[in-house]
């Protein structure tokens, strides 16, 4: 393996809080430097099929500044090249945006600037583009070497921010996104073509100052989540969200086709941060599917995201896997709880998307009787939990599900995960048959450093013989 450390060009600012904070310590320290190493270890067989990219964005603040909340840490974005067998290269780089360099992204004037971005929480691919995202700011296209592009406004037509949780179609190609905002209009709903081009940009009337982090894409309708976590400008840390015992919560379903025109369904007190699915099941009821936090387990996680005194020792603390079933001929909405394991990041075979679906996966936190971090396989037909461990001292991140060759059910695939192993400063790319999850990997590609844990992150597949041969 042959490594090199290109000269970072960012320079430091000083630092505004203690180093102590728990989102740059443990599992989320950051690393200092930008690396390249070519021709990693790889224990096991890669599996063929795996030629592409594995990208995942996390919060990395510079050396020397610490932020005042866990969310306004820089991009950096984690990247392993998978092909013919072989792991290629890793890459990790800053996302070379204007909040980087210490640009505010409130004008003295108090307009922000959708250029000021951290894009630390999410990296896709669409059209062609390479997108690193942080919902109240713009995307920026990155190169498939992780260089950055820039500032990407869909050719001038997106006049808002982008949600660093999009949708992709699966049937029509079609990404589907959102903005949201604490001030008129509070809700913006976009649809960009499989080539790229914005085709649908409307207000959605209806929706509250909620902090609208994802939402849901059936095959009919779109779901919209206006819940309990409202702005608030008292609040210090620099996201200005809080829980409200107030504020009604409601989830909005609104159809895909024809005007925006949102029917609301009251709910139950609680926050979802991440969608796992949404569908329309037998009976034309809305399900919506994802981990669910009822306000004690919201204020220890907004505790930890601040380093605010009292904070606990994990980041996500009491999300349960939740189930909310909309009735549009009652105008009712039933809750069910799912699981009692403390989970978040929520991914499912994205070719299922908007549909009614058996599997979904997730990473388990301690909690709830499990003393370690683990993958999580939920079976919705027969009601089975897997668990993978993944021993002491060592955290995994969001699995991303890759669809095997010649697939022939839900579960045919590979989960990809990057770990971060404490007691031996290292981590590994784990490559899991989904089908059949163990404790022995199918394959396992040793990084040339401990990976901070992050967010999200994408597989990005290789589009043909072209496409594989760029990069190196």
């Amino acid at each position: 393996m042959s490594t090199e450390h290109p000269t970072t060009t960012t320079a430091e600012r000083p630092t505004t809080g203690p180093a102590a904070k728990p989102y740059v310590s443990g599992h989320y320290t950051p690393v200092v430097d930008e690396v390249t190493a070519h021709g990693l270890t790889v224990h096991g067989t890669l599996p063929p099929e795996l030629n592409g990219r594995y990208f995942r964005n996390g919060h990395n603040p510079k050396p020397g500044y610490t932020p005042t909340h866990w969310f306004k840490g820089s991009g950096m974005i984690h990247g392993v090249r998978l092909r013919d067998g072989r792991a290629e290269w890793y890459r990790n780089r800053w996302v070379r945006t204007l909040a980087l360099d210490g640009v505010p992204y409130l004008s003295a004037s108090g307009v922000p600037d959708l250029k000021v971005s951290e894009a630390a929480t999410h990296v896709i691919e669409h059209a062609g583009r390479i997108l690193a995202l942080q919902e109240a700011s713009l995307p920026y296209e990155m190169t498939p070497e992780l260089d950055t592009v820039g500032a990407f406004d869909f050719g001038g037509t997106l006049k808002t921010a982008m949600t660093a949780h999009p949708k992709t179609d699966p049937a029509t190609g079609e990404l589907h996104f959102f903005a949201y905002g604490p001030f008129p209009p509070h809700l913006t709903y976009y649809v960009a073509d499989a080539a790229g081009a914005i085709v649908r940009a409307e207000t959605v009337d209806g929706a509250g100052p909620s902090l609208m982090h994802d939402f849901g894409l059936t095959r009919q309708h779109v779901v919209w989540l206006d819940l309990p976590i409202v702005f608030n400008p008292a609040e210090q840390s620099g996201i200005p969200y809080r829980w409200s015992d107030t504020y009604t919560p409601r989830i909005g379903v609104m159809p895909r086709s024809g005007p925006a025109t949102v029917r609301w369904f009251e709910v139950e007190p609680g926050a979802l941060l991440h969608v796992a699915n949404a569908y329309e099941d037998e009976r034309g009821r809305i399900v919506l599917t994802g981990p669910r936090y009822d306000r004690g387990a919201w204020e220890q996680t907004w505790k930890w995201w601040t380093g605010a005194p009292g904070y606990a020792t994990e980041p996500m603390v009491g999300a349960t896997a939740h189930r909310w079933i909309l009735d549009p001929a009652t105008g009712r909405a039933v809750e069910e709880t799912v699981d009692d394991f403390v989970t978040e990041f929520p991914s499912i075979n994205e070719d299922m998307t908007g549909a009614p679906h058996r599997f979904d996966y997730a990473v388990a936190f301690p909690g709830s009787g499990l003393g370690e971090y683990a993958i999580v396989k939920y079976d919705h037909t027969t009601g089975a939990r897997e668990l993978v461990p993944m021993g002491p001292g060592r955290m995994p991140g969001e699995a991303v599900f890759v669809p095997a060759a010649g697939a022939t059910r839900e579960d045919d695939g590979y989960l990809l995960t990057v770990v971060s192993d404490l007691e031996q400063d290292a981590s590994q790319l784990l490559i899991l048959d989904a089908s059949a999850l163990s404790d022995t990997p199918v394959a396992t590609v040793e990084l040339p450093r401990r990976v901070p844990s992050g967010i999200h992150g994408s597989w990005i597949a290789d589009a043909g013989p072209d496409a594989a041969e760029a990069g190196v």
